[in-house]
């Protein structure tokens, strides 16, 4: 049988393309990216605001495709766009909340701590993400020769957002924590950073601990993968949901570093109430416990109600 085509819209950050692509791959979709880029005036207006026509956006899209699904602000129009024109022949998914109508959508993936409802509303425990425990088994090695110590600790760090500074103070505590909860013990650091990690906390990193750590000092998406898999602990900064939710799938317990939120961080808070009542995570404090949870494979149950509404559409 010929495999789907899917065509993945998002702005282009690690968070929104791991949603995007997990899903495609969970669904078995022949897929293509598009980052879509608005034109200068409607780069400034809200997509409740924005009428659904090809002209607010500069990305030239062709039908060869059946299933849209996109992510992030500037998605939500494109994708409304195609499904008007293009009406039961495609199916479109958009993955957070829109902040328009969601029956412009076929079908909306909502984190479940969002608390948004509706008849076509799919809820998932956390982020969907794109990690498959066979990606990180076939990644494992990639670090092995710089480990030298028997415990490992991974420390993924995010970036600065509307919610979290990264102020020095902040990262001071943190990396401190790293070395009294686990180095002074005999674990081996191995420090991962994103996209959106500053250049400058890097190097801190870099000066803060010593040469028997392990600092990856560029997005390594084997380095992450690698340590996800041979790592005893996972330490990630709070300020991304999407890391959380991907850390979550090892099963392994994970260490969530807060920081003080320079704005109301409701969902956030609600997000990590959800996590710790399933038992996956704990704040990062002065101690170090070990626990364990059922692995989290939201994807896969997403991907698995969508299948079933294919025979609904004209996908010829």
């Amino acid at each position: 049988m010929t495999k789907l085509k899917g065509l993945l819209l998002t702005e282009g950050m690690h968070g929104m393309i791991s949603q995007v692509e997990g899903l495609a791959k969970a669904l078995d979709l022949d897929f293509i990216h598009e980052k879509i880029e608005l034109n200068n005036f409607w780069k400034m207006i809200p997509p409740k605001l924005t009428p659904a026509q090809n002209f607010t956006f500069k990305n030239k899209i062709n039908q060869n495709f059946n299933i849209v699904i996109s992510c992030g602000r500037k998605s939500v129009i494109p994708s409304i766009y195609l499904k008007k024109i293009y009406k039961n022949k495609i199916m479109n998914i958009h993955i957070q909340d829109p902040k328009v109508s969601l029956e412009n959508f076929d079908l909306v993936v909502i984190p479940e701590h969002d608390g948004l409802n509706g008849k076509n509303v799919l809820k998932s425990k956390g982020a969907i993400h794109y990690l498959r425990n066979d990606e990180l088994e076939k990644n494992i090695d990639y670090l092995k020769p710089k480990i030298n110590k028997e415990k490992i600790v991974t420390l993924v760090t995010g970036g600065p957002n509307k919610y979290y500074d990264f102020n020095e103070k902040e990262i001071n505590r943190i990396f401190s924590k790293i070395n009294d909860n686990f180095i002074i013990k005999g674990y081996q650091l191995i420090f991962i950073p994103s996209i959106r990690t500053p250049q400058k906390i890097i190097d801190y990193a870099k000066k803060y601990f010593d040469n028997n750590q392990i600092i990856i000092d560029k997005v390594d998406k084997k380095a992450y993968l690698s340590s996800l898999k041979l790592t005893d602990y996972i330490v990630v900064t709070c300020d991304s949901t999407s890391m959380i939710s991907e850390a979550a799938m090892t099963g392994k317990p994970i260490y969530v570093a807060q920081m003080e939120p320079v704005r109301n961080n409701y969902r956030f808070k609600k997000f990590f109430e959800l996590f710790k009542s399933l038992k996956i995570i704990k704040d990062l404090e002065n101690s170090l416990e070990k626990w364990s949870y059922d692995k989290l494979n939201e994807t896969d149950k997403i991907s698995d109600y969508i299948k079933e509404q294919f025979k609904k559409y004209d996908f010829s």
